[in-house]
């Protein structure tokens, strides 16, 4: 199988990182549900759901072969750029104070309080668990399945590579989850999603640009460009509005 190295390590980082967040999320109601309604259903919900998502992966993957590689690559590389910009536009907004951070310690006490209140079931099979482990599981892991699946539309050879990102984060929270059985409030979410905001932002602009058939300098290099570019002008932005939130501040205190 041929392997584009320049490409393949960005490709595992992009969706390691954005497998991270998106299962920190899953995780955030998967343990509220499991510490309120009972672990066993719980846990059978979050298997299905994981398996819904591996199965999407697997069909949809190898059908990424039988379209126009310049078709996919421009589709894909726009819907990846404005994923990725959205992801960054959020991230700036949080770093300077103008919309909130995400708490998830917050969510999951939501959770848990809305769960107890809730009806119990008295069988051993509880749908209730079972249906929001699932939902909470599926709902997050299609962002991750859009992603994987945008990253590896590029070039032949990315599917393994962006997979075992998304596996190996996806594993990495599982891992903390049953060590500390609470969320993982202290992951520092919003600079992961200015990270993943960055590297989506870059392979979008990359595909759609080959998509397009445009030249790049470096050829396949030209991605780690991009890489520094978008992080460059993303520190100025965020910069910029915290500068514009201090200054809007200031001035409302005279």
């Amino acid at each position: 199988m041929l392997v584009y190295w320049p490409h393949a390590g960005p490709t595992a980082l992009a969706a390691f990182f954005a497998s991270l967040v998106e299962g920190v999320e899953a995780l955030t109601v998967v343990l509220a549900v499991g510490t309120v309604r009972g672990w066993r259903t719980t846990l059978l919900g979050t298997g299905a759901g994981i398996g819904v998502l591996l199965l999407a992966v697997a069909i949809l993957g190898p059908a990424l072969t039988w379209i126009s590689l310049d078709a996919v690559r421009a589709v894909v590389g726009t819907l990846l750029l404005l994923f990725g910009l959205r992801w960054l536009h959020k991230a700036i907004l949080r770093s300077a104070g103008v919309i909130a951070l995400h708490d998830e310690a917050a969510i999951y006490a939501r959770q848990q309080q809305a769960l107890r209140g809730m009806h119990a079931s008295a069988t051993r099979w509880d749908t209730v668990a079972f249906v929001l482990a699932f939902k909470s599981v599926v709902l997050e892991g299609t962002e991750v399945v859009f992603i994987v699946l945008a990253l590896a539309a590029g070039r032949r050879g990315l599917l393994w590579p962006a997979s075992l990102g998304a596996i190996a984060a996806l594993a990495a929270v599982a891992l903390a989850g049953i060590a500390v059985r609470r969320p993982l409030a202290r992951i520092p979410e919003n600079s992961l999603k200015f990270v993943v905001g960055v590297l989506l932002s870059a392979f979008g602009t990359y595909w759609a640009g080959e998509g397009l058939r445009a030249p790049w300098p470096g050829h396949d290099w030209a991605i780690l460009g991009l890489i520094a570019a978008y992080l460059a002008v993303a520190a100025v932005a965020a910069r910029l509005c915290r500068w514009r939130v201090a200054m809007t501040a200031q001035a409302a205190g005279r």
